[in-house]
């Protein structure tokens, strides 16, 4: 725990020094209100799937193909938007069918004892491919603008977007899941050990398959984030964004291996990622190095936790 309060700490701070950095290296505008709000915008569909992934992650699986959920989410919207549904059907429609796709990754993962990694490289093609299917190159954007200014406008009074406004309620309902429950003990000790945690009466595999539902579920709400913020529907929506909220989870102090990791230091997390790409997206930085960045990120985020905890487990031996 002591570990990850001050790993917690540490990302405070990267992020005081990345705020000071931006607004000395961009004259005062990385701070305004102005651009605040794009960087919300920027990390709101990254902090929804980062949510609910905290808690498979800390339970000691990965799920790969949230952005591809996302993708077939957007294509839905976009092909039952042609068929003349109304969006008060498609969406909450478009809700069940990402859950069903968690679903499937859970039922793979707890009922045929299948690595969650493997399973969600291949529903991370697979979903995505249906959303070729469901769509295939086209886009739709004739969304009313009723609903395509909740992604583009900010609540009013405030600079804050209305999908950082959802991604706050949320980390509300999630944080008190996993931090103030039986539930999320029962998720941390999955996570330590999940053959302890059978032993004592935790049933495994329904809060791993719950989880998993989670995460198809937020998805996809993130899949309709992200098609009324760019006010189009399209099947390769959020491609590569998986790497974005994994590292953005990594950084925020959960381990890989399950079983620590808390929701503060995911929200720090992603603030930073966020913060990150926004600043070099000011100094006018290619996409290239935009993925670069994203990636040491990623590396840093696993290698750093564990060297700080041999660097412990060496100094107790010393002593």
């Amino acid at each position: 725990m002591r570990n990850l309060l001050r790993w917690e700490t540490a990302l405070v701070f990267l992020l005081i020094v990345v705020a000071l950095t931006g607004q000395v290296s961009t004259d005062g505008s990385f701070l305004s209100g102005g651009n605040l709000f794009y960087l919300g915008l920027d990390i709101g569909e990254i902090a929804l799937i980062a949510l609910p992934l905290t808690l498979v992650i800390v339970a000691g699986e990965i799920d790969l193909s949230v952005a591809s959920v996302l993708g077939l989410s957007s294509a839905l919207i976009g092909w039952l938007w042609n068929a003349g549904w109304s969006l008060e059907t498609i969406l909450p429609t478009v809700i069940v069918v990402g859950a069903i796709c968690g679903a499937v990754n859970g039922l793979l993962v707890t009922r045929l004892g299948l690595p969650s990694l493997a399973v969600t490289i291949g529903t991370l093609a697979l979903y995505r491919g249906l959303a070729l299917v469901v769509l295939g190159d086209t886009a739709v954007a004739d969304f009313p603008s009723s609903y395509t200014e909740f992604g583009t406008t900010p609540v009013p009074g405030t600079n804050i977007p209305y999908p950082i406004l959802l991604a706050a309620v949320l980390a509300v309902l999630f944080g008190i899941a996993l931090h103030a429950s039986s539930f999320g003990r029962s998720v941390y000790a999955i996570g330590a050990n999940e053959e302890g945690a059978r032993f004592s009466g935790i049933r495994v595999k329904r809060i791993k398959l719950i989880l998993f539902v989670l995460a198809g579920a937020v998805a996809a709400v993130a899949g309709i984030v992200y098609t009324f913020r760019f006010s189009s529907a399209r099947a390769d929506n959020g491609v590569g964004l998986e790497l974005a909220v994994v590292a953005a989870v990594l950084l925020g102090g959960v381990s890989i291996f399950g079983g620590k990791g808390s929701l503060f230091g995911v929200l720090a997390g992603v603030l930073l990622l966020g913060g990150l790409r926004n600043l070099l997206i000011l100094q006018d930085t290619s996409t290239e190095v935009l993925t670069i960045v994203t990636g040491l990120l990623l590396l840093v985020s696993v290698l750093a936790p564990s060297i700080t905890q041999r660097v412990a487990t060496l100094r107790k031996a010393h002593t």
